[in-house]
């Protein structure tokens, strides 16, 4: 179990000071604690991670096009937190949802990759809106070409790494 296979995301749970992983390549989510690892999350095409002020788990399925959320401990089927209405790019939709941040309203944002846009899904929303790109693929400042990381501050600016443009 201590074989990492393309691991994407890493977070620390501030509860108990573990390390969450993303292992994308043995399609499992993994806390390691002091030397010992644990399978939190198994047969997930997992990708991003991120956890919220209550201790729920969010993790991003980039082939089933869903970010699922689970409270720690319980590791059921979870709860669909953004997407999970198949592959596309309606706005209650995502393709291949790479990273992920939640606030401290339990809001979901979403690296959607192959839509080139950030979505934005609030708790219990049935649809997400787009906060950045969804104009194609492109260069031009209401474009992405390949949105990863995301960081929304206190103010609600919103920060994505443009992997493809160079660019933050």
């Amino acid at each position: 179990m201590d074989q990492l296979n393309h691991p994407t995301d890493v977070i620390v749970d501030q509860q108990n000071h573990s390390i969450i992983i993303a292992d994308n390549g043995n399609r499992r989510v993994i806390q390691w604690l002091n030397q010992n690892q644990q399978i939190l999350i198994d047969n997930i095409d997992c990708y991003g991670l991120a956890m919220d002020k209550h201790g729920f788990l969010y993790v991003s399925d980039i082939m089933k096009d869903e970010v699922r959320r689970w409270r720690m401990g319980e590791y059921n089927e979870g709860i669909i937190a953004a997407g999970g209405n198949g592959e596309g790019d309606l706005l209650n939709q995502l393709s291949h949802p790479t990273y992920i941040f939640v606030d401290e309203d339990q809001t979901v944002y979403v690296s959607d990759w192959e839509n080139k846009r950030i979505m934005k899904w609030r708790k219990d929303a049935k649809e997400g809106r787009i906060v950045a790109g969804g104009n194609s693929k492109g260069g031009n400042l209401n474009q992405l070409s390949g949105p990863e990381g995301i960081y929304v501050n206190d103010l609600g600016q919103i920060y994505v790494a443009d992997a493809e443009n160079h660019r933050v």
